[in-house]
């Protein structure tokens, strides 16, 4: 069975702790923030730190050599995976002439109405 804690019995003991809390409330959130502070500190300095290192190194690094053999031409035709599986539908070889009128060319003009 949950035991209830007692009510204050008078005003009194709220009346004497301020907004802010008791004055060892108030120097435990002072501690926490300056704590979370030097955290923060710390790490923006570690970052700083491990920045420089990485910029130093790359500095060190020597740039990638040119390639001393010569690179092969291979004129192997490009593989369509799709089209080796079966994927691709089948697609005439020439375009039909009804499919699409010439670029240069425009539909006669007709004027039936006047």
């Amino acid at each position: 069975m949950a035991i209830r804690p007692s009510a204050p019995d008078t005003n009194a003991e709220t009346a004497s702790a301020p907004l802010g809390g008791t004055r060892a409330e108030a120097m435990q959130r002072l501690q926490v923030g300056a704590s979370l502070l030097l955290g923060i500190v710390l790490i923006v300095g570690l970052a700083n730190v491990i920045e420089e290192r990485a910029k130093q190194s790359d500095k060190a690094v020597v740039p990638e050599a040119a390639s001393t053999v010569a690179p092969t031409v291979n004129a192997a035709p490009a593989n369509d995976p799709l089209a080796d599986a079966g994927v691709v539908p089948d697609l005439p070889a020439q375009p039909s002439a009804t499919a699409s009128a010439p670029a240069g060319t425009q539909p006669a003009r007709t004027d039936a109405g006047q």
